[in-house]
């Protein structure tokens, strides 16, 4: 370990705009971890409202804030975190999410057995669906051809790593291409390069969802989640080429159930057919049609 990293320290890194009110749940998640020794380094995003109070608000030494715009590319926020950062491990929190109080020490207990990332599971809550429980891995689902072929199966608030792993791949690839998905390609290359990958599936934190029925948001992740994936495909060998037309299907298909729950009925209709085309032997998209039809309301089919 570098002598750049402080032994035992957490850094916690946490992108903001505009979420005063939720940064304050957040900090506060952070200042009640049973363990203590942490900083937390806010990379504000010039937002507008009041978040420059509610930090200077809390008066806490381990708690800095750094304002930089980041021209709508969140990698961006995240690298200059962690390039700001002292602890040997970061830990990655977005401001509108919660830990539970052991959250910290529980990450640190398994990091010290040889992982070099830990992932534990999440309460997602809020928006218009029922709270749920969200489990991640098993670590069988983190090596790097599974998560090329079957998807992401890390959160990046439910997330620990080694300070060293970060510095090592670079950190977060800023390009504009990857928005929203810029941590999925993170963990493809520290699974790529041989980390180790270990969860917990206890829940320890809470991701918070938010209402939203814009088809913009849909289709900008879609978009991003193929950008990646055409990225690693191309370099991939053969054996795992061999599965890129699925796996984009997976990606259509997970975009027309995003649609279809946000009653966008033409759009899910297309990413169904898209899913299909690529993939027309797949019953999971075959199903996900079928009742994404019995959802429609009668009226859509009126003249």
């Amino acid at each position: 370990m570098g002598d750049r990293f402080l032994r035992g320290v957490v850094s916690v890194v946490i992108p903001t705009f505009n979420q005063a009110d939720y940064l304050s749940e957040a900090l506060a998640c952070v200042r009640q971890q049973t363990h203590s020794n942490w900083e937390a380094i806010v990379i504000n995003n010039y937002s507008t409202d009041h978040t420059v109070s509610v930090v200077n608000s809390l008066n806490d030494h381990r708690i800095r804030l750094i304002n930089f715009a980041n021209d709508g590319i969140i990698a961006r926020s995240r690298n200059l975190g962690i390039g700001e950062s002292r602890g040997e491990f970061i830990a990655f929190l977005d401001s509108d999410d919660l830990w539970e109080d052991q959250k910290l020490e529980r990450c640190i207990g398994i990091l010290g057995h040889g992982a070099d990332l830990v992932c534990h599971a999440e309460r997602w809550f809020g928006g218009e669906s029922r709270d749920r429980i969200v489990k991640y891995g098993p670590s069988e689902r983190a090596t790097y051809e599974a998560l090329l072929t079957k998807g992401n199966c890390i959160s990046t608030s439910a997330t620990v790593v080694r300070h060293e792993v970060i510095d090592a791949l670079g950190g977060f690839r800023d390009r504009s291409d990857f928005v929203t998905t810029e941590d999925y390609d993170l963990w493809l290359r520290i699974a790529q390069h041989g980390y180790r990958i270990d969860f917990i599936e206890d829940t320890l934190g809470s991701f918070r969802r938010h209402a939203s029925s814009a088809s913009s948001s849909t289709l900008r992740h879609l978009h991003a989640e193929l950008a990646v994936l055409s990225d690693h495909f191309m370099n991939a060998p053969d054996r795992l080429r061999s599965n890129e037309k699925q796996r984009r299907a997976f990606a259509y298909y997970a975009a027309a159930r995003g649609f279809s729950k946000s009653s966008h009925v033409t759009n899910s209709f297309r990413m169904f057919g898209m899913a299909i085309r690529l993939n027309p032997t797949s019953a999971r998209t075959w199903i996900g049609l079928f009742v994404h039809l019995l959802s429609i309301p009668s009226r859509f089919f009126r003249k």
